[in-house]
């Protein structure tokens, strides 16, 4: 079997610049494509896709419904599956459009890469993560260490997340300069921080209490009288590694650059996680938080709003349908609620008054 096929390397690197320039795909989402696009071609040894049949699809999916994780040992999970088949399926049928391939596959041959129904229902479907309540982090915090450089700026992180819901990957590329102490906000730049999508907005400090944003705050002060941080210097600086009286290599102070990505942050949240003997809770779930913490405190949909945008959302609609399921325990409170009033509840007209200013608003940006 020929290690490489020339041809179909032609038309694979065409098609991973078509998503990375035209589809404005993220490098991370393209190359998750080829992986799935080159698992596909050792799986049909290499063959020609101009020569392509629909029981290669068939037998594609028999052949991933047999492979086992390589951590793990147990079967690929049905989302994994289904990522992998809906990105061969999207290049078949942009290969169906090509000179040279338009002849021999048809845009229906791609749909037998289509799994099962139930399959995609598993796969897609919106699962309830329980996120951290703000006792909770506020119980890791105070269990968190604060002597040395590193244990402050691990402490920094947490509390940092939880202020702002800003995401690991824009934490861990923030500068000193996007914080703005007097205003109690971040500028979020997508010219120089990893935003999702590259969004550009401010996030003013979410209300969570005034001791968790002293610990942001001190942080700060900290490295620019301090450490003599300048205004470009990361805000998270990485940790240096060198080697310690025994000989080995480990943790000896920060640097003055910033982590290459948003793996050393997660690490992070683990550890302290379990040092206060909670389960883990990644970053992410801090948004959850925040989105379940602005349903109890937002009295308004304006409030809801600008509590959305504080996200970074443009659509309050994403806050609803992504982050804004009611936490399951609270959904058991609320239906209880009305076994013990006396007859039915009568909704309240302002209640409705603002329902149905939200909904014309929501409307009239389509």
């Amino acid at each position: 079997m020929k290690k490489v096929n020339s041809k179909n390397e032609r038309i694979k690197r065409a098609y991973l610049t078509y998503l990375k320039e035209a589809g404005r795909k993220s490098v991370a989402s393209v190359d998750q494509v080829a992986a799935a696009i080159a698992e596909f071609e050792r799986y049909a040894k290499r063959k020609d896709f101009a020569l392509f049949h629909i029981e290669q699809a068939r037998g594609f999916k028999v052949f991933l419904a047999d492979q086992r994780h390589p951590n793990t040992g147990k079967p690929l999970a049905v989302a994994t599956v289904h990522s992998k088949l809906m990105a061969l399926k999207a290049f078949f049928i942009w290969l169906a459009d090509r000179p040279g391939y338009k002849s021999r596959i048809h845009y229906t041959d791609a749909d037998y890469f289509n799994p099962s129904a139930n399959d995609s229902r598993i796969a897609t479907a919106t699962r309830n993560q329980p996120a951290p309540t703000l006792e909770q982090i506020r119980h890791v915090l105070d269990i968190m260490p604060g002597e040395t450089d590193i244990q402050r700026r691990d402490k920094a992180i947490v509390a940092f997340t939880i202020v702002t819901g800003a995401r690991d990957a824009a934490i861990a590329s923030l500068r000193l300069k996007h914080v703005d102490l007097a205003t109690r906000s971040v500028f979020q730049d997508g010219r120089e921080i990893n935003t999702k999508n590259r969004k550009t907005f401010t996030t003013t400090f979410f209300p969570v209490g005034a001791d968790i944003e002293t610990i942001v705050c001190d942080w700060v002060a900290y490295l620019k009288s301090d450490k003599l941080f300048g205004p470009d210097a990361p805000l998270f600086p990485s940790t240096r590694v060198a080697l310690n009286e025994g000989g080995m290599f480990g943790a000896a102070g920060l640097t003055r650059s910033h982590w290459k990505n948003a793996n050393a942050i997660r690490a992070i949240f683990r550890k302290a996680f379990e040092a206060a003997g909670l389960p883990y809770s990644n970053p992410h779930l801090f948004r959850n938080t925040l989105v379940q913490l602005g349903q109890t405190t937002c009295r308004t949909p304006e409030e809801f709003k600008a509590w959305s945008q504080n996200l970074g959302h443009e659509q309050v609609l994403t806050t609803f349908t992504s982050y804004g399921s009611v936490a399951t325990q609270r959904q058991a409170e609320i239906i209880s609620s009305f076994s013990s009033q006396d007859g039915a509840a009568e909704p309240r007209k302002d209640d409705f008054n603002q329902l149905a200013v939200l909904i014309k608003r929501l409307q009239n940006r389509g």
